[in-house]
């Protein structure tokens, strides 16, 4: 296949592109300055302009475009950029891809946040509810945004992300240094839900929705078993052999967090039913053995 991805050279993407060239794929990064090489197109999503010919060749588009939402503060201009770059990123590709006399298929970034910040012990299926929040309303307008591809019927998934683990980047690069030290601690209760996926496996399942062309609509992309927050803090500090005896209280989290407290102590109990009942089988299905593979 020939897969065009836009956020190639993020946390994801970066991993994404080097796992389909592994797999005889084709792929163009979508690139935003410099000239265009072998594997780059150059695009300016606030803009709306994109190569038409590179997408009407292309056999599919990955937009995991969008401004990193773990800055902080979060003030009302960051905010603003956030929810740009994510609706300018798709809109700009939906509408090129609907405009393809083939419609390709388009894998659109989304996240966990759909279902708001905080859902308690409820289990949170595609079926479910949305949610209620800036970020809820930050992914429902994403997704939303891909309507164009949706319209022209175009096969549209939409990866609902939850926290990724990989021991280079994301949750752990932030995590481990603590840890190690014997400074790992649970927050709040501890009894709030975590929704984690390993970035293999992450990479695998978009690679699933590519590969398996009766595949449509919403994927929660989060391991079968979710932990909860204090689960996950005794695991992984199992995982590097040092004690996680400590507890920060909530207030304390929310006087030095402010607003990203929600984030933390909010519970998001997501299970994977759209992409289990697709096919997709994981490879690492627990904590455990993603922590294994991440620390490897």
């Amino acid at each position: 296949m020939h897969v065009v991805i836009g956020g190639a050279s993020g946390f994801l993407g970066t991993a994404l592109a080097a796992h389909l060239r592994d797999r005889g794929h084709r792929v163009t990064r979508l690139v935003r300055t410099g000239p265009a090489g072998d594997d780059t197109s150059v695009w300016d999503p606030s803009a709306g302009r994109v190569d038409q010919v590179l997408i009407d060749r292309a056999d599919a588009v990955v937009n995991l475009s969008g401004s990193p939402i773990s800055q902080w503060p979060r003030t009302s201009g960051r905010k603003q950029e956030i929810l740009r770059s994510r609706l300018s990123a798709t809109d700009t590709l939906a509408k090129a891809v609907a405009a393809s006399s083939t419609p390709t298929v388009l894998i659109s970034g989304s996240g966990m946040s759909w279902y708001g910040t905080d859902r308690g012990a409820e289990i949170l299926t595609e079926d479910s509810t949305a949610g209620t929040g800036f970020l809820a309303d930050v992914s429902q307008q994403w997704e939303a945004a891909a309507a164009p591809a949706v319209e022209a019927g175009a096969r549209t998934c939409f990866v609902r992300t939850s926290l990724v683990l990989d021991g280079n980047g994301g949750l752990l690069k932030l995590m481990l240094p603590a840890w190690k030290l014997g400074g790992g601690a649970k927050l709040g209760s501890g009894r709030q839900y975590m929704s984690l996926i390993s970035r293999h496996d992450w990479v695998r399942g978009v690679q699933h929705l590519l590969e398996n062309d009766q595949l449509s609509g919403p994927f929660n992309f989060a391991m079968p078993v979710p932990v909860t927050n204090a689960e996950f803090t005794d695991l992984l500090g199992d995982a590097v052999h040092r004690p996680t005896f400590l507890a920060v209280p909530s207030f304390a989290v929310k006087a030095a967090l402010g607003g990203l407290s929600e984030d933390l102590l909010g519970s998001l109990r997501i299970v994977p039913s759209a992409l289990t009942d697709g096919g997709f089988a994981f490879s690492e299905p627990d904590l455990p053995a993603a922590l294994a593979v991440a620390l490897s």
